[in-house]
């Protein structure tokens, strides 16, 4: 009795399992079936390949018009590992029509193999001419995928444009490219990098359907799942192209930066970093071997020294101490300081050419008298007003960061600078709080430890030429199927200094260009020139040679800076550069052969640069 219940326990048992193992098998199968994708998106991955859809990327223009950059098309190779063919296909062939090594197409038949399911560059930039070929020669496997890259018509522009380039892994890990993948092209610098979002587009999708042979039999379900690439935005900048030809041709053989604004909008009308370099040297496949060549170029034709470089400013940094001083109550326009050689401090002495003195600001200004402006902040700093000289600094400093100096100017350059400008707290760990404003009076003449970027000096012109306030400096003027730009452009920035502090000032510039002083070579009959010669110390060689300028003196048209390393005194190469660039400018003229000829001619590479 016993064993017969036994035996009857164990039966059920039995049955119990085998009854679980069933149901587990129909749940399984329920799953797979109904609720479960995966399979049946495996098998339609056999029969359709999505191919992607790359979209034109925006242009880009001047402000008149005229392409500065442009696109052009052509192909990547791609190759899925899983349809090639198992008896193999003629490499040699294949390699004649692509014109790339052997090892180059291993490489990729190896990442391939890899993940089969997955396309594979094999190559990129091919023309419509070897497309066409592949077509022909139908190797299966391998099919090509349309892009456009870009072509620089007028050849002009490197450092300010920028270029574009394969993203890389690091640049994927970042949130501003987050949706981007291996493959992707992105704006690496310039124009391009900061309007990145603006010219990429958005990509397509092309759904292809294949046949149990792998044959391609076109679009899946007559497209009705594609989707087409959206064109990025084109934009119209703010520059002008012949202007900026010519710019950069002065440039050449020099190394430094010459930027120039429309004081009225703060629109950049020109903006060379120099050397630079052609832009289409960095489209195709020479990109990696030019790009290796300029990054082991020691003139650094790939740094944009125009909105990144940290130059002493030199004599034309006189101005914003004039202005300050004004400001502040401690200067008047008829205030006069003798000049006997320089200003003498202690032992030591801040030579100066040799003029007439005493002098007052307008003369100190047209003259660019030292001693004068030694005086000036030295009367600012000490100010009696203030408690000490950390607190006198400290109010210098905040006026120079007003104008310009020592901080970003938020422009639509991603790269853009700060510069440099010290604060008290500098000095007091410095000098362990033991300092006055002759430890400091090198800053009186644009030395010391300040650092300006040429953008900051051309932005210094454009706040003169206003009496007092500037627009943001831009490079963008419109953008497709936008009413504006970002509205901080259009919004004036005042510098807290008055209108009527000024005048002096622009007299000055007046004077020193049109009646006598260190300007009048760049005087133009008709357009009331102003301007400010800069020669920048340089303890590695031969001095830097600066020219900072807006004409015409009412209703200014341009402001420009020019800043030209180891070019001497700041008439020798600065102003006639940016003396030639405003008459072209102003006049679309140049009435100066012997000056242009003479500005073309002269290179200005020193051992500092050397190969």
């Amino acid at each position: 009795m016993i064993d017969s219940r036994e035996g009857y326990a164990r039966m059920r048992t039995l049955q119990v399992v085998v009854l679980l193992i069933f149901g587990i098998f129909v749940l399984r199968l329920a799953s797979l079936q109904l609720f479960d994708s995966r399979y049946k998106e495996l098998a339609r991955g056999n029969t359709l390949r999505q191919i992607v859809q790359y979209p034109p990327r925006g242009e880009i223009f001047d402000r008149n018009g005229e392409y500065l950059a442009q696109n052009r098309p052509c192909y990547d190779l791609m190759v899925l590992y899983r349809e090639l063919p198992r008896t193999g296909f003629d490499t040699v062939r294949l390699l004649d029509m692509l014109g790339i090594s052997r090892t180059k197409l291993d490489r990729a038949l190896r990442n391939a193999r890899n993940n089969p399911r997955v396309p594979q560059i094999v190559t990129n930039f091919l023309s419509s001419e070897v497309k066409l070929r592949l077509d022909e020669s139908n190797f299966p496997g391998f099919y090509t995928v349309y892009r456009t890259i870009r072509r620089y018509p007028r050849k002009i522009g490197g450092n300010l444009l920028g270029d574009v380039g394969e993203i890389n892994e690091a640049q994927l890990k970042l949130p501003r490219y987050a949706g981007y993948r291996t493959g992707d092209y992105i704006g690496q610098s310039g124009i391009e990098r900061s309007y990145e979002e603006v010219l990429r587009g958005e990509k397509g999708v092309k759904i292809i359907e294949r046949d149990a042979h792998g044959v391609d039999k076109g679009s899946y379900m007559d497209g009705m799942f594609d989707s087409l690439p959206q064109p990025g935005k084109y934009i119209v900048t703010t520059i002008d192209a012949r202007l900026q030809a010519f710019a950069e041709e002065l440039m050449r053989g020099k190394v430094g930066a010459a930027v120039a604004i429309e004081p009225s909008t703060g629109e950049i009308l020109m903006m060379v970093s120099s050397p630079t370099f052609d832009p289409d040297d960095m489209v195709g496949r020479d990109r990696g071997n030019n790009y290796m060549k300029m990054l082991y170029n020691k003139r650094r034709p790939m740094f944009n020294r125009a909105v990144s470089a940290k130059y002493p400013p030199g004599s034309t940094f006189k101005l914003v101490q004039g202005l300050i001083g004004l400001q502040e109550g401690v200067l008047t326009p008829s205030t006069a300081y003798p000049c006997h050689g320089g200003f003498r401090y202690g032992r030591r002495i801040m030579k100066c050419h040799d003029h007439a003195s005493p002098l007052d600001l307008r003369n100190a200004v047209a003259n660019s008298c030292n001693a004068y402006f030694c005086y000036v902040l030295r009367s600012i700093i000490e100010n009696p007003k203030y408690e000490d000289v950390e607190q006198g600094f400290d109010v210098w400093k905040h006026y120079v960061n007003n104008l310009g100096f020592g901080r970003k100017l938020d422009s639509d350059f991603l790269d853009e600078g700060a510069g440099y400008v010290p604060d008290s707290k500098f000095y007091d760990e410095a000098y362990h709080g033991s300092w006055n404003a002759l430890t400091v009076i090198s800053l009186s003449i644009g030395q010391g430890e300040l650092g300006c970027t040429p953008l900051q000096m051309a932005n210094l012109a454009a706040i003169l030429a206003n009496r007092g306030y500037y627009y943001i400096p831009h490079v963008v003027k419109r953008i497709e199927g936008q009413d504006s730009i970002d509205r901080r452009f259009y919004e004036r920035q005042y510098t807290g200094i008055d209108a009527r502090h000024f005048e002096p000032i622009v007299e000055g510039m007046w004077r020193g260009v049109n009646v006598a002083g260190t300007s009048t070579m760049a005087r133009l009959d008709g357009w009331d020139v102003c301007g400010k010669t800069g020669t920048a110390q340089n303890p590695h060689g031969r001095d830097h040679s600066t020219f900072l300028s807006f004409a015409p003196k009412d209703n200014p048209r341009i402001a420009i800076s020019v800043y030209v390393e180891n070019g001497g005194f700041g008439a020798t190469i600065a102003l006639p550069i940016a003396s030639l660039l405003e008459e072209y400018y102003l006049t679309d003229t140049i009435t100066r052969p012997w000056m242009l000829d003479r500005v073309k001619q002269m290179q200005i590479y020193y051992p500092a640069y050397a190969k």
